[in-house]
Protein backbone atom coordinates (compact mmCIF):
# COMPACT_ATOMS: atom_id res chain seq x y z
CA UNK A 1 0.00 0.00 0.00
CA UNK A 2 1.43 3.57 -0.89
CA UNK A 3 1.85 6.33 1.44
CA UNK A 4 -1.07 8.12 -0.97
CA UNK A 5 -3.73 5.43 -0.14
CA UNK A 6 -2.93 5.45 3.09
CA UNK A 7 -3.41 9.27 3.84
CA UNK A 8 -6.26 9.19 1.40
CA UNK A 9 -8.07 6.24 4.38
CA UNK A 10 -7.01 8.37 6.92
CA UNK A 11 -8.69 11.53 5.96
CA UNK A 12 -11.73 9.56 5.46
CA UNK A 13 -14.88 9.49 8.10
CA UNK A 14 -16.20 6.90 6.32
CA UNK A 15 -15.10 3.35 4.42
CA UNK A 16 -17.81 0.61 3.42
CA UNK A 17 -15.86 -2.70 2.05
CA UNK A 18 -17.72 -4.93 -0.41
CA UNK A 19 -17.84 -8.11 -1.70
CA UNK A 20 -20.05 -9.94 -4.47
CA UNK A 21 -20.94 -13.68 -2.57
CA UNK A 22 -22.81 -16.17 -4.46
CA UNK A 23 -25.52 -16.73 -2.39
CA UNK A 24 -28.91 -15.80 -1.53
CA UNK A 25 -29.28 -12.63 -0.21
CA UNK A 26 -31.45 -14.65 3.26
CA UNK A 27 -28.51 -16.84 3.36
CA UNK A 28 -25.74 -14.52 3.77
CA UNK A 29 -28.44 -11.78 6.17
CA UNK A 30 -28.88 -14.66 8.66
CA UNK A 31 -24.79 -15.40 8.50
CA UNK A 32 -24.01 -12.28 9.27
CA UNK A 33 -26.56 -11.30 12.02
CA UNK A 34 -25.39 -14.81 14.14
CA UNK A 35 -23.16 -13.75 16.61
CA UNK A 36 -21.58 -17.25 16.67
CA UNK A 37 -20.70 -16.73 13.42
CA UNK A 38 -19.00 -13.25 13.67
CA UNK A 39 -16.40 -15.03 16.07
CA UNK A 40 -15.42 -16.68 12.48
CA UNK A 41 -14.75 -13.50 10.72
CA UNK A 42 -14.78 -10.51 12.78
CA UNK A 43 -10.78 -10.22 13.52
CA UNK A 44 -11.45 -7.69 16.35
CA UNK A 45 -13.95 -10.36 18.00
CA UNK A 46 -12.90 -13.74 17.25
CA UNK A 47 -14.25 -16.93 19.09
CA UNK A 48 -17.23 -15.38 20.21
CA UNK A 49 -19.42 -17.10 22.41
CA UNK A 50 -22.80 -16.10 24.28
CA UNK A 51 -22.16 -13.45 26.95
CA UNK A 52 -26.39 -12.03 27.84
CA UNK A 53 -29.37 -12.39 25.92
CA UNK A 54 -28.53 -11.15 22.16
CA UNK A 55 -24.77 -10.30 23.36
CA UNK A 56 -21.43 -12.66 22.05
CA UNK A 57 -18.33 -11.67 23.84
CA UNK A 58 -15.11 -12.69 22.04
CA UNK A 59 -11.15 -11.41 21.78
CA UNK A 60 -9.63 -8.99 18.98
CA UNK A 61 -6.26 -11.09 17.45
CA UNK A 62 -4.43 -7.94 18.01
CA UNK A 63 -4.55 -7.30 21.47
CA UNK A 64 -6.58 -9.82 23.01
CA UNK A 65 -8.96 -7.42 24.57
CA UNK A 66 -12.50 -8.87 25.22
CA UNK A 67 -14.83 -6.75 23.11
CA UNK A 68 -18.97 -7.81 23.70
CA UNK A 69 -21.05 -7.09 20.06
CA UNK A 70 -24.89 -7.41 19.88
CA UNK A 71 -25.81 -7.86 16.60
CA UNK A 72 -29.21 -6.06 15.38
CA UNK A 73 -30.77 -7.67 12.35
CA UNK A 74 -33.54 -5.71 9.96
CA UNK A 75 -34.78 -7.92 7.43
CA UNK A 76 -36.74 -5.73 5.90
CA UNK A 77 -33.41 -3.62 5.25
CA UNK A 78 -31.15 -6.70 4.87
CA UNK A 79 -28.93 -5.09 7.19
CA UNK A 80 -27.33 -5.62 10.50
CA UNK A 81 -26.28 -2.95 12.91
CA UNK A 82 -23.08 -4.46 15.26
CA UNK A 83 -23.62 -2.51 18.99
CA UNK A 84 -20.22 -2.90 20.03
CA UNK A 85 -18.33 -2.24 23.44
CA UNK A 86 -15.86 -3.32 26.24
CA UNK A 87 -18.90 -4.83 28.12
CA UNK A 88 -22.32 -5.97 27.81
CA UNK A 89 -23.78 -3.04 29.56
CA UNK A 90 -21.96 -0.25 27.55
CA UNK A 91 -22.88 -1.12 23.90
CA UNK A 92 -22.73 1.56 21.20
CA UNK A 93 -24.15 1.17 16.88
CA UNK A 94 -20.66 0.56 15.28
CA UNK A 95 -20.61 -1.16 12.24
CA UNK A 96 -23.40 -1.98 10.20
CA UNK A 97 -23.49 -4.95 7.26
CA UNK A 98 -25.82 -4.18 4.55
CA UNK A 99 -27.05 -7.23 1.89
CA UNK A 100 -27.85 -6.28 -1.63
CA UNK A 101 -29.17 -8.99 -3.65
CA UNK A 102 -28.46 -9.38 -7.57
CA UNK A 103 -30.85 -9.26 -9.71
CA UNK A 104 -31.25 -13.30 -10.41
CA UNK A 105 -31.41 -13.71 -6.78
CA UNK A 106 -28.77 -16.48 -6.45
CA UNK A 107 -26.03 -14.16 -5.41
CA UNK A 108 -25.28 -10.99 -3.74
CA UNK A 109 -23.29 -7.49 -2.57
CA UNK A 110 -22.58 -7.68 1.11
CA UNK A 111 -21.05 -4.73 2.44
CA UNK A 112 -19.21 -3.88 6.11
CA UNK A 113 -19.79 0.53 6.75
CA UNK A 114 -17.56 1.70 9.36
CA UNK A 115 -17.56 5.44 10.86
CA UNK A 116 -15.29 6.90 12.26
CA UNK A 117 -15.30 7.79 15.78
CA UNK A 118 -14.03 10.96 16.90
CA UNK A 119 -11.41 9.93 19.25
CA UNK A 120 -9.95 7.03 17.26
CA UNK A 121 -6.39 7.53 16.26
CA UNK A 122 -4.78 6.84 12.65
CA UNK A 123 -3.66 3.62 13.38
CA UNK A 124 -6.78 2.17 14.97
CA UNK A 125 -8.62 3.84 12.12
CA UNK A 126 -6.40 2.61 9.10
CA UNK A 127 -6.51 -1.17 11.21
CA UNK A 128 -10.67 -1.09 10.77
CA UNK A 129 -10.57 -0.30 7.38
CA UNK A 130 -8.19 -2.75 6.26
CA UNK A 131 -9.58 -5.58 8.19
CA UNK A 132 -13.13 -4.98 6.72
CA UNK A 133 -11.15 -5.23 3.41
CA UNK A 134 -10.25 -8.70 4.68
CA UNK A 135 -13.17 -9.22 6.98
CA UNK A 136 -15.36 -9.40 3.59
CA UNK A 137 -13.40 -12.23 1.96
CA UNK A 138 -13.67 -14.24 4.99
CA UNK A 139 -17.61 -14.00 5.00
CA UNK A 140 -17.45 -14.62 0.79
CA UNK A 141 -14.85 -17.87 1.50
CA UNK A 142 -17.25 -18.90 4.87
CA UNK A 143 -20.60 -18.64 3.10
CA UNK A 144 -19.31 -20.13 0.10
CA UNK A 145 -18.26 -22.95 2.01
CA UNK A 146 -21.50 -23.75 4.04
CA UNK A 147 -23.93 -23.33 0.79
CA UNK A 148 -21.95 -24.85 -1.75
CA UNK A 149 -24.82 -25.80 -3.93
CA UNK A 150 -25.41 -21.75 -3.95
CA UNK A 151 -22.68 -21.44 -6.37
CA UNK A 152 -22.98 -22.09 -10.37
CA UNK A 153 -20.52 -24.40 -11.46
CA UNK A 154 -17.82 -23.87 -13.16
CA UNK A 155 -17.65 -23.96 -16.58
CA UNK A 156 -15.47 -26.60 -17.99
CA UNK A 157 -12.86 -25.22 -20.10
Amino acid sequence: MTAMNNTMHLKASVHCASVLCRVPASLALAFLADGRQLGRWALGCWQTEPAAEGVVRGHSLFDGELTWVRPVADSQALSVVYHVGSSAQELSPRIRATVQPESDGAACHISLHAERMPDMNDDRWLRLVRCHEVEVLLIDAQLCALHPTSQPPIAPL
